[in-house]
């Protein structure tokens, strides 16, 4: 077995990135603090063709050193915008006729096996502060929620962790790719 050259992988550039049509996936980043873990979120972003991320509250935005140290460049391919209230992000995408919902343990929540959007469905999902999660207010708002099953004694994972594997879950489902 012999690892491909980067020039083997035929990836997209910047300019074709951006002309590319994305899933229709928006991510919500509410009051994330880490900017390494912003640059993690625009990375996984950019490898799955998400249409645009909102940075939110005290989400810093690029350009940044340290967003750019795990971004490696996504901050260029990914369409992203700033609000200073996440739950007025919410409103805005409601009117266009999104699902919401925020990644987070609440009560009625999906397992995050057992959500299936419908392919094409405009979907934003909501990831919060790494400490005290997505706020009372965006659950409230949003159309439900999804939590991923956990089975040992931390409570939750590193949001960029969590965004990659909620991330690919619901673009699989979004572009109608099975698991093989």
């Amino acid at each position: 077995m012999r690892k491909y050259l980067n020039e083997e992988l035929n990836r997209l550039s910047v300019k074709e990135f951006k002309t590319t049509k994305k899933i229709p996936l928006t991510i919500v980043l509410d009051n994330i603090r880490s900017m390494n873990n912003i640059g993690s979120v625009f990375r996984t972003a950019d490898a799955f063709l998400i249409e645009k991320i909102l940075l939110c509250g005290i989400t810093a935005t690029p350009p940044q050193n340290e967003i750019h140290k795990t971004a490696l460049g996504a901050t260029e391919s990914v369409e992203w915008e700033y609000c200073s209230e996440t739950l007025d992000a919410l409103i805005k995408l409601k009117e266009k006729g999104y699902t919401l919902l925020a990644i987070e343990q609440a009560e009625k929540a999906f397992k995050l096996g057992e959500y299936k959007p419908k392919p094409e469905q405009k979907t934003a999902i909501v990831f919060g502060h790494e400490v005290r999660g997505v706020q009372q207010k965006v659950v409230d708002y949003c159309d439900g929620a999804i939590e991923i099953p956990q089975y040992g004694t931390k409570h939750s994972l590193n949001i960029s962790v969590c965004a990659g594997i909620v991330i690919w879950e619901i673009a699989r489902h979004l572009t109608g790719i099975e698991h093989k």
